[in-house]
């Protein structure tokens, strides 16, 4: 119970599309916060502090700041980040995969 309860809480942070795209634009690479800034086109300084934020807070996201000045913070994919950007790939694929299907059902009702 507290399993399906978690995991429609963790769904419910992830499953929006700025948090789907740090995801997948993190990848395999560490980037600074401005790098995934650029990366994630159209995205607000605001909207990526806090996808960072509640990234990080699930365990998905690692921010691990250098004590220069001024500070260099990076952000690279836990290893439960990087499980889930498998999931949110295999997602992709299947997108690709019926893309022609869906647009066709999208044009039937006009969309």
């Amino acid at each position: 119970m507290r399993a399906d309860s978690l995991a429609r809480e963790i769904f419910s942070d992830v499953a929006n599309k700025w948090a789907l795209l740090i995801i997948e634009f993190l990848g395999e690479r560490t980037l600074r916060f401005s790098e995934l800034r650029d990366e994630v086109e159209g995205i607000s300084h605001k909207m990526l502090t806090q996808n960072l934020r509640m990234l990080e807070r699930n365990g998905l996201v690692e921010r691990t700041v250098h004590p220069t000045v001024p500070p260099r913070v990076e952000y690279t994919l836990t290893e439960a980040g990087r499980g889930l950007r498998a999931t949110v790939d295999g997602m992709c694929a299947w997108t690709r995969q019926y893309l022609g299907h869906i647009e066709d059902s999208r044009r039937r009702f006009g969309n």
